[in-house]
């Protein structure tokens, strides 16, 4: 190895695409390990179309990738399933931006004109996010990949809607929805709900008859307009006499009347609500329950209408403060509070979600029903396992999902209407050309495009080749591919998505396939900074993966995102893990760099004879490791895994099998081939630096020879516990002798003789040792003894007592020195004992000041104790 050290630039790229290129990727590219009956499937979350990698995304990634090298080591026949996702509002938003850019909007180009500038630009930018992640080093089955709206899944968006709207299960009517001004009807897990310092408006409602008024509280004045009742508790006994009478609400001559219903809560506010169904979910409910009239005082804009009277053509919002110094000036405020309250916005644009009656497309709930039923009885299991609970906590408040979104870009709904007799149907067919009731050839079809995550709900079979007709996507899919991979092995994802995707996908799966989609769930948590911070632009503390890659490594980035996700927590990540693990890079690379300057080549440890007792024995312990990575993967438990394997090579082969090693160099082609199987179990967390590592180790390249990534998974074999158990003895008597050294001021110099007592133990262990504990306990003579050494420094170890002689040691300057040590942390114990004992100090000083002054005391004691131990063990 002629480099100084490992230069991932040089060798990531070219790797990569010898991987792709070969096929290794794909189902296939394992055949030669390939196992009967052995198969592991896996779907990529299908990013954005326009988007580009973040750390969510890297963590995603990286731990799939991670699980679908080890399976295709282990001789599964693998699937993971690339593709990207068509994102209908982020992209439609991208198109029209770029469209006021240039001076016009998409309204003024017409509906094909605006799909054809989405095409061109998912075309443009599609390339983006791919590219990003094989600069990762995943590898998904590419020649596979797919995208939500390309032609085969265009259909099987058709099937699945055109199957549940014949059974009935796809519904549209007038429903109240989340509505965002910018972006149309919204899904209610695609609201985010978020704190607001807003303000509470007291506002007089007088009573038709010119009797007075009653006090209403509303955190919304400006939907006013569209009250049709005041409402009161039935059992609130301040207003039992006003039910039933008419109030006349402000600035307008309308009159409404003042109704009872169990839903105002008597303790809030007045106890009198103002009651607006067309505005609100919960006036909603209470409209239909009374009859009363639902009146829609904005547009799908936000701009007020005619109800608002001399306010019409104002945005709902800016509207409010005009609103409310009107009903100031006309005396109908009694006062204005500061008020706390959760708002909604859209998830997209944060735009303030509205509740809005709308005519919209909707899945009904108990498409659900069977999934929910299958995913309690264990039919999928949650990883880690208390995911189940919340996913049963959204999934018992199930609605009915709004489907439709008013955009053009998108899988545009397969429902046509007549125009002369006002037939509907739903069809498979990209274009209608009559109404199949009447033969009027006056039909259109529904504006509106389906919900993205309806085509991603489809995804696990969908991609499979299911409701994809007779399209040939180049062979993309065999016909038993649905048998072979579906339902998939394991979905891994992120817990923020487990309404918007997870949960839908099990309903469409169970569905349409008769079971559920996925075997295994594993939803990850968020990657966080340093700190526990969220990453945003805002805080400056976003972490770009790609950077990270171009720094560290693609090997580094990866590693530290999978030693660091535990299961069920968050991960804080910083340039302190990225640096820890180049230190391990470089530790790699030092230990293949120290084997080859004794040999050149090394052969696999497969079928060669381990004969020295330093090879027995590290051979062993890379059993153990062995069998910790493969019961870590099998259970997802990721950073279990990669602390076990980061273990086994840098602390036992690295820190003591090649230190060892020094001392019996018959063993080193030993350890050789046992590194290059250690370079097989790190290669699904660190697959470039293995394969390069292996390749030296082996005298061959990557060029002319099989990749490591298809070679077969280091499995366990028996353990060697009488080596283990000597080389354990070994090791404690060399950390024993040199922790003697120590108090001799010799910690890292070459001594004359060493003493060591080990009860029973024989004299060919006693020849056998000799060498090893020479060597790096750095002592001309060993001579092993039953009995305690007289003019001696002692160490007591776990499983043996060393002893160093002080004949030929002046004694004196070093026992000077721990007296005055002695001295020294006397002085600072006796003066924090006594400030410790002072009740007036006690009683005073801040509880902070206090704790830190008995932690002193506590470190100085301790240090005390030692050297005294020190200076007894000189002394005697």
């Amino acid at each position: 190895m002629s480099a100084k050290s490992y230069e991932p630039s040089i060798t990531e790229d070219e790797f990569y695409k010898i991987w792709e290129e070969r096929g290794y990727f794909e189902v296939d590219g394992n055949r030669a390990i390939q196992e009967e009956g052995k198969n592991f499937s896996i779907m990529m979350p299908p990013p954005n179309v326009t988007g580009r990698l973040h750390i969510g995304h890297a963590l995603t990634f990286t731990l799939q990738d991670i699980i679908t090298r080890y399976k295709r080591m282990d001789g599964y026949k693998t699937l993971w399933q690339p593709g990207t996702d068509h994102a209908g509002i982020a992209t439609q938003n991208v198109v029209e931006k770029q469209l006021l850019a240039q001076g016009t909007t998409k309204e003024e180009i017409g509906r094909e004109a605006f799909l054809e500038r989405a095409w061109a630009w998912k075309e443009e930018s599609a390339g983006v996010m791919t590219s990003q992640l094989r600069k990762m080093g995943v590898s998904p089955a590419w020649k596979r990949e797919r995208f939500t709206m390309d032609e085969g899944l265009q259909k099987s968006v058709k099937e699945a809607f055109v199957h549940l709207y014949n059974q009935g299960l796809i519904v549209r009517g007038n429903y109240m929805v989340n509505w965002c001004t910018h972006d149309g009807a919204l899904s209610d897990i695609e609201v985010e709900h978020e704190e607001h310092e807003g303000k509470f408006y007291h506002i007089k409602y007088p009573f038709a008859d010119g009797s007075g008024f009653v006090e209403v509280a509303t955190t919304r004045p400006e939907t006013y307009f569209g009250d049709t009742a005041v409402m009161v508790h039935p059992d609130d006994a301040r207003y039992k006499d006003i039910i039933g009478k008419k109030i006349r609400l402000p600035l307008t001559n309308r009159e409404v009347a003042i109704i009872a219903d169990e839903h105002v809560d008597m303790e809030f506010g007045t106890g009198v609500v103002k009651v607006t169904p067309a505005h609100d979910q919960n006036d909603y409910e209470v409209g239909k329950r009374h009859d009363l009239e639902f009146i829609t005082v904005f547009d799908e804009k936000g701009i007020l209408n005619e109800y608002a009277g001399e306010f019409a053509g104002l945005e709902r919002l800016k509207a409010r403060d005009i609103i409310v110094k009107k009903l100031e000036a006309e005396g109908f405020v009694v006062k204005i509070e500061d008020h706390k309250h959760q708002v909604g916005h859209c998830y997209r644009c944060k735009n303030i979600v509205e509740p809005y009656i709308s005519k919209q497309w909707f899945v009904r709930s108990e498409v659900a029903k069977k999934s929910i039923e299958k995913t309690n009885s264990g039919e999928a299991k949650f990883f880690p396992p208390h995911w189940i609970n919340s996913y049963n906590s959204w999934m018992g408040d199930l609605r009915d999902w709004c489907i439709s979104r008013q955009l053009w870009w998108g899988h545009q709904i397969p429902v046509f209407y007549c125009n002369d007799c006002d037939h509907e149907w739903a069809s498979l067919k990209d274009e209608e050309h009559e109404c199949p009731k009447c033969a009027s050839k006056n039909i259109h079809q529904d504006p509106d495009v389906l919900d993205t995550w309806f085509s991603s709900a489809l995804w696990p079979f969908s991609t499979l080749g299911w409701g994809n007709g007779d399209v040939e996507m180049d062979k993309l899919f065999q016909s038993d591919d649905l048998k072979e991979f579906y339902p998939n092995s394991l979905l891994i994802t992120g817990f923020d998505i487990l309404f918007f995707w997870v949960a839908r996908m099990m309903m469409m799966g169970e569905n349409f396939m008769g079971n559920l989609p996925f075997n295994h769930i594993y939803l990850h948590a968020l990657v966080r900074d340093e700190n526990g911070q969220k990453m945003s632009k805002s805080k400056g503390n976003v972490i770009d993966p790609l950077d990270m890659v171009e720094k560290y490594s693609a090997d580094i980035l990866r590693f530290t995102l999978a030693i660091s996700a535990a299961q069920g927590r968050d991960i804080r990540m910083s340039t302190d893990k990225l640096e820890q693990n180049r230190n391990f890079t470089n530790k790699l690379y030092n230990a293949a760099k120290f084997l080859q300057m004794n040999v050149d080549t090394f052969p696999d440890i497969k079928g060669f004879c381990i004969e020295t007792p330093l090879g027995r024995y590290m051979v062993s312990r890379l059993n153990v490791a062995t069998q910790e990575v493969r019961s870590s993967m099998d259970e997802y438990r990721f950073n279990d895994a990669a602390t076990a394997v980061y273990r086994f090579i840098w602390n036992e082969f690295c820190d003591w099998g090649i230190e060892l090693s020094k001392a019996d160099k018959s063993s080193i082609v030993e350890l050789g081939a046992i590194f290059k199987e250690s370079m097989k179990l790190l290669h699904p967390f660190m697959p470039f630096i293995t394969e390069y590592l292996y390749h030296e180790l082996s005298a061959t390249s990557l060029d002319s020879s099989e990749s490591v990534m298809v070679m077969k998974y280091p499995y366990k074999t028996k353990r060697r516990l009488k080596d283990e158990a000597r080389f354990e003895v070994i090791m404690d008597v060399i950390i024993s002798i040199r922790r003697a050294k120590v108090l001799v001021d010799l910690a890292n110099q070459k001594i004359a003789k060493a003493f060591v007592k080990i009860d029973g133990i024989s004299q060919e262990e006693q020849e056998l040792m000799k060498p090893f504990i020479l060597k790096l306990a750095k002592v001309d003579v060993i001579e092993f003894t039953e009995s305690k050494v007289e003019n001696s420094v002692s160490d007591i170890s776990q499983k043996c007592e060393t002893f160093i002689p002080t004949d030929s040691i002046d004694l004196a300057p070093i026992i000077s020195r721990l007296s005055k040590q002695d001295e020294k942390l006397q002085k600072e114990i006796d003066k924090l004992s006594g400030m410790l004992n002072n009740e007036r100090f006690v009683a005073n000083a801040p509880e902070d000041v206090l704790a830190k002054n008995r932690e002193l005391l506590a470190d100085a004691q301790d240090k005390q104790q030692k050297v005294l131990e020190q200076l007894n063990s000189l002394k005697n």
